[in-house]
């Protein structure tokens, strides 16, 4: 099939997401290799987001691709009732490199299912109803991961389910109120989120998920203390805490799991993404031995017909085994100073930057009209001049490729980028930022 005939296709046959159909003419791609994709004339992209920001070890890697053919030369599918070795590989593998106090993993085909499973799990095992999320937060679009999303993505699910209650994130850099340390902010934080757990019933809360890391909503990082807090709170009102690692897991931080890097373990994490790195869908949440427990002898009311398909669990043996064996966090950190040393200047240069967020290959540049009253450069939920539109197709002639969310630029390319990439691919924005310094 020729480019033009797949495009066409494309447009006349497939619903794509989060996208007006009309407006949509997508790059037909050819072929992919390490951090780059290509389309039909040859033409070469830098995919500096990652795709979703789950292709962690860019495209054809030889050891996943390998693992996937070797597996269905043995079998492509067996019901998740039945033992399998790259299942039960991959559960011990995920197992033995998380804290002693996890147990079990449950498998699932994606994040979103990955939370809507955790948020049962932790219904099940307190008896209880009511889950905490956060406004600035992305869990998925399925239904009930779609209700503890908090951003614009979850009004088309709405009315909401009862019981999902919604609060603030440490969000300082647009927080009206000036502290005088992370320290304060998190207290402050912490108090609310305190005060919010009262009213709706100490005993009537199951769980709070965060992101470790906010994600697509601005690469959050949390203040000192305050996932630890988050901790405390749990363990005084008997309350199961998740942390979704969907996005930031597996290295993107630098650590194997973000909340590694904040002194805390939690009692669920949902992964995906990374753990198969997009070469074919597989999530899951692993529970602690507490939880796991509670199981063995009360009913688990969780199935997916492909919960620990065998195909995709031989992928992220593959991929969970590369990530140690070719020392990708050694070079996460070290081709992640470079970047935040890349985006630190770019705040200091561009008035059109107002914050630069970033820990290991996870990043994300707030774009603003104004440095002084971080008036942002679009309004939440409202860019009617396509401002942030415009500045991703200067950066797609450039071939740089990523996306946006509201008034921020993500870049978190995969995590096999070298040093000297990174240089030659944020000069690029560096570039098309001197051209959105003359719209303010």
């Amino acid at each position: 099939m020729d480019a033009k005939t797949i495009v066409e296709y494309q447009k006349k046959y497939v619903l794509q997401s989060w996208a007006k159909q009309a407006d949509i003419n997508p790059i037909p791609i050819e072929r992919a290799e390490g951090i780059y994709f290509y389309d039909y004339d040859g033409n070469r992209y830098s995919d500096m987001s990652s795709q979703q920001v789950n292709v962690n070890l860019g495209y054809g890697n030889k050891e996943i691709d390998d693992a996937m053919k070797a597996q269905m030369d043995k079998l492509s599918y067996i019901g998740p009732s039945y033992a399998v070795e790259s299942r039960s590989t991959l559960a011990k593998m995920i197992i033995d490199r998380l804290p002693d106090s996890f147990g079990k993993v449950f498998f699932t085909n994606a994040g979103a299912d990955a939370n809507e499973n955790a948020l049962k799990i932790a219904r099940m095992y307190t008896g209880r109803k009511k889950i905490f999320s956060r406004y600035r937060s992305y869990h998925g679009s399925s239904f009930g991961a779609g209700n503890i999303t908090g951003e614009p993505r979850r009004y088309p699910l709405e009315p909401a389910i009862p019981g999902f209650i919604h609060f603030f994130d440490p969000y300082i850099y647009r927080e009206p109120i000036e502290f005088k340390s992370e320290e304060e902010a998190t207290n402050y934080y912490l108090a609310k989120l305190r005060e919010q757990i009262i009213y709706e019933g100490r005993d009537q809360v199951a769980a709070i998920i965060v992101e470790t890391i906010t994600g697509s909503n601005g690469v959050i990082i949390p203040p000192k203390g305050y996932l630890p807090g988050i901790r405390k709170l749990c363990d005084e009102y008997g309350i199961v805490m998740i942390c979704d690692e969907v996005m930031a897991g597996w290295f993107r931080t630098g650590k194997r799991f973000a909340f590694e890097n904040f002194d805390v373990v939690p009692d669920i994490i949902t992964f995906a993404k990374g753990v198969t790195c997009g070469y074919i869908q597989l999530g899951g949440c692993a529970v602690s031995k507490k939880i796991a427990s509670y199981f063995d002898h009360n009913f688990l009311s969780c199935g997916l017909t492909y919960s620990g398909h065998p195909l995709a669990c031989a992928a992220g043996v593959a991929s969970v085994g590369y990530y140690d064996k070719a020392g990708i966090a050694d070079n996460v950190l070290k081709s992640g100073a470079v970047l935040a040393q890349i985006e630190d200047e770019m705040k200091e240069k561009h008035p059109c930057v107002g914050d630069a967020r970033h820990i290991g290959l996870f990043s994300a540049l707030e774009l603003v009209k104004d440095k002084k009253t971080k008036e942002p450069l679009v309004a939440f939920g409202m860019d009617p001049e396509g401002a942030m539109g415009k500045i991703i197709g200067l950066l797609k002639e450039r071939k740089f490729m990523t996306y946006s969310h509201e008034n921020l630029i993500m870049v978190s390319p995969p995590l096999v980028i070298t040093e000297d990439q990174v240089k030659e691919e944020m000069a690029k924005l560096d570039e098309v930022l001197s051209i959105v310094d003359t719209w303010i």
